[in-house]
């Protein structure tokens, strides 16, 4: 079972969304046939059986072992991923586009950013899942609250700075076996959690001083041998 699997196609993406079928992937992280699954989630077994042979079908669950109980033949199945993201690529046409007014104090298009590093870094997981290699990337998630939104303003600045002048020291248009990549860095307030009915009101202010940011570089892949995670990555 993979820790994630990234959603490609249109079809899956209406079958993981379906409500009970939702529920059938997440019991399923624990391999279970469909009379077991009938009874945990407290549904038809016929149900269940059609709802499992649509996941089957686009390769969301898959057959983990067969085994007769008297004149039956039990199948047992797993989900294929403990979790499941859909790809914007699913979306095609309609999907966010960074090309579209870059503005860098637009949340739309830091929205827009993440769609692509989402569509992107899917692209390479399902590749390197398929030919059973590794995809080398780096991220960083820090949290910073700041005292005043002129100190969240300064911070961009410098930050924005000092990533230019990173890039300026180790892009090489030139390398021959060189391999590009993408650096993402984003700035955004927390969304309060919201507080029990009974509960005091958080203060505006409080609230909108807490900020992320995170930065991500992402590559192509690079082989797992043996099966086993290697120590370091490739830092090209």
């Amino acid at each position: 079972m993979l820790d994630v699997a990234v959603i490609e196609e249109p079809a899956a993406a209406e079958a993981s969304l379906d409500p009970i079928r939702a529920r059938i992937l997440a019991a399923l992280a624990e391999p279970g046939s469909a009379a077991m699954l009938a009874t945990r989630l407290g549904l038809p077994r016929q149900k269940v059986n059609y709802h499992l042979k649509e996941l089957e079908r686009h390769a969301l669950v898959e057959l983990v072992q067969e085994r007769r109980k008297g004149n039956v033949t039990e199948r047992v199945y797993r989900a294929t991923a403990a979790s499941y993201v859909i790809s914007p690529s699913v979306l095609a046409a309609v999907s966010p586009d960074p090309s579209r007014s870059p503005d860098q104090l637009s949340a739309r298009w830091l929205l827009a950013l993440g769609s692509r590093l989402v569509q992107e870094v899917g692209s390479l997981l399902t590749g390197a899942t398929r030919a059973r290699r590794r995809v080398a990337t780096f991220g960083i998630d820090a949290q910073v609250r700041f005292a005043s939104a002129a100190d969240r303003t300064a911070f961009a600045e410098e930050l924005a700075q000092a990533v230019a002048t990173l890039v300026s020291r180790y892009h090489d248009e030139s390398a021959p076996d060189g391999r590009s990549h993408r650096v993402i860095v984003g700035l955004h307030q927390i969304p309060a959690v919201a507080q029990p009915a009974a509960g005091p009101e958080p203060e505006p202010e409080a609230a909108a001083a807490t900020a992320t940011a995170t930065a991500t570089a992402q590559t192509g892949t690079e082989p797992n041998r043996a099966g086993t995670e290697p120590k370091q990555e490739d830092p090209r």
